[in-house]
């Protein structure tokens, strides 16, 4: 009897466990669109995540597109490239300058780190928005 009581408890405390919670959950701004893009390195168009410092923008994904950038070549960071603290609009796609995200949108002059996604003049505003990357041999798998 008790070996069924701790299963049962065991169950409820494993299914109240999230695995997926990051950071940007409480951003009202920012949808968290589904995302899965395995890009394989040994192609043209990806070569250039196989070294360190350099980032590739991939229009058409996430919000506004995803910016992936390689640190070191065993970590790499991806980040929307719509800017969390706006609402999406027509001024809130980012342009990159170097590892700065910039917001083009005349009412603030929001810039993020995309090595860390922490807005560069502000901590009190929300970070980028981060999705999961993971490098396995030569491909680079991106998805939350």
């Amino acid at each position: 009897m008790n070996n069924k009581f701790l299963a049962f408890f065991l169950g409820l405390a494993l299914l109240g466990c999230n695995k997926d919670e990051s950071p940007n959950d409480n951003n009202p701004n920012l949808l968290n669109p589904l995302i899965s893009v395995n890009l394989n390195l040994n192609l043209p168009q990806y070569n250039l995540l196989k070294f360190p410092g350099n980032s590739l923008v991939l229009d058409g994904e996430g919000i506004r597109g995803v910016v992936i950038y390689n640190v070191n070549n065993d970590l790499y960071t991806a980040f929307e490239l719509s800017d969390p603290n706006h609402i999406p609009n027509g001024c809130s796609k980012m342009s990159l300058n170097g590892i700065i995200a910039s917001c083009p949108c005349t009412t603030d002059s929001n810039t993020y780190d995309i090595v860390t996604g922490q807005h560069q003049s502000n901590e009190t505003l929300y970070p980028l928005q981060q999705y999961f990357v993971a490098r396995n041999g030569d491909n680079i798998q991106v998805n939350n």
